[in-house]
């Protein structure tokens, strides 16, 4: 069910049956331009699809310009408040922005700021969260139920409607999940927007990643949405990796490696946690579309095995590797990583 309009920014359609894009916002300063053209470097590599950059005041507009020369991802303005700024970060290149037309002010301001994002391209997407709401629509509901969320990104879109301005993304964050999944829902069945999905605040990793997979997965399961952030109070390359295992989990990512490992048990002879580990990280940028398997013991090893590409079993401080089900090589435990990663270099 995804959106029916779909938008452009910069080389990504995002709506519109387009394939679910990754984003993330960098967290180092604006002022240190140097540091945030780094960190943007750092995000493409990781395969980040879109990256969000804050722009406080009209020092950091500098950014735009100087990450666009940088890498070749689109590059979001995230601006509060002050329309001016959305008028030079347009000027300055920028492929999107992030705005709340309520919050800039006049009609004449939301009209100039939809204006110079019509004449450019240049979508704008709508972010409401629980924090953000409009006293009236606190009122009414009386905290931020999904409803609530729902109805002021609604309100938002409507003022750049008056406009004749369309190319809208729509997020309603909450950092409780339950709201924030409803909210989704309301808003797939009220608007064909394309919708930009998260939950807000979510935490440091361990639980970031957690309300992030059930609010994300949950939405994607049925369907909706169209671009994906995972919210972590960590390094932001953290969050695309977070954001494509949660892609590859629900089947959404195509290529690249399907890890599958078992959760040990008192058969397990080998360090199989240190193991895996150090197996799914090197095989982190690996585009192979594989199914590697790394397994404790013979009793569901080789099983795993035969349905993996390639695959490991451990034994008594050995282990074996298994090609297609098939064995084709007992090493010892401490070569055994380095025996998996030769085999998956032939494939």
């Amino acid at each position: 069910m995804s959106s029916k309009i779909q938008v452009k920014a910069g080389n990504i359609l995002i709506g519109g049956g387009a394939p679910v894009s990754v984003q993330s916002m960098l967290n180092v300063p604006s002022t240190d331009i140097a540091g945030s053209v780094a960190q943007a470097k750092r995000l493409e590599e990781a395969g980040c699809q879109i990256i969000r950059a804050a722009v406080p005041d009209t020092d950091a507009v500098r950014l735009i310009p100087a990450l666009k020369e940088a890498v070749g991802v689109p590059i979001v303005a995230d601006i509060h408040f002050n329309y001016k700024l959305a008028l030079e970060a347009c000027a300055a290149g920028v492929d999107k922005i992030r705005i709340n037309p309520g919050n800039i002010g006049s009609d004449d301001r939301v009209k100039a700021v939809a204006d110079a994002c019509r004449s450019r391209g240049i979508p704008i997407r709508i972010g409401v969260n629980s924090g953000s709401l409009e006293k009236e629509i606190l009122a009414k509901y009386g905290h931020p139920t999904a409803q609530a969320l729902c109805d002021s990104a609604l309100y938002h879109a409507s003022l750049l409607e008056k406009f004749d301005f369309t190319d809208i993304v729509l997020s309603m964050k909450s950092s409780n999940v339950a709201a924030m999944v409803q909210a989704y829902e309301l808003a797939a069945q009220r608007c064909d927007y394309p919708l930009h999905v998260g939950v807000t605040e979510a935490g440091t990793e361990r639980m970031g990643v957690i309300k992030s997979a059930a609010g994300i997965g949950a939405l994607l399961l049925r369907g909706i949405g169209d671009t994906i952030r995972v919210s972590l109070t960590a390094d932001p390359v953290r969050e695309v990796y977070a954001a494509y295992d949660i892609l590859k989990a629900l089947d959404l990512k195509k290529g690249g490696v399907q890890f599958v490992s078992c959760p040990t048990c008192g058969r397990t002879r080998i360090d199989l946690v240190k193991i895996a580990n150090e197996v799914e990280e090197r095989l982190r940028g690996c585009q192979k579309d594989i199914k590697v398997a790394v397994m404790g013991c013979v009793v569901n090893g080789p099983g795993e095995a035969r349905e993996a590409d390639i695959g490991i079993a451990g034994g008594e401080g050995c282990g074996l590797v298994f090609k297609k089900g098939e064995i084709i090589a007992k090493v010892d435990e401490d070569k055994l990583v380095d025996a998996l990663m030769e085999e998956i270099e032939k494939l």
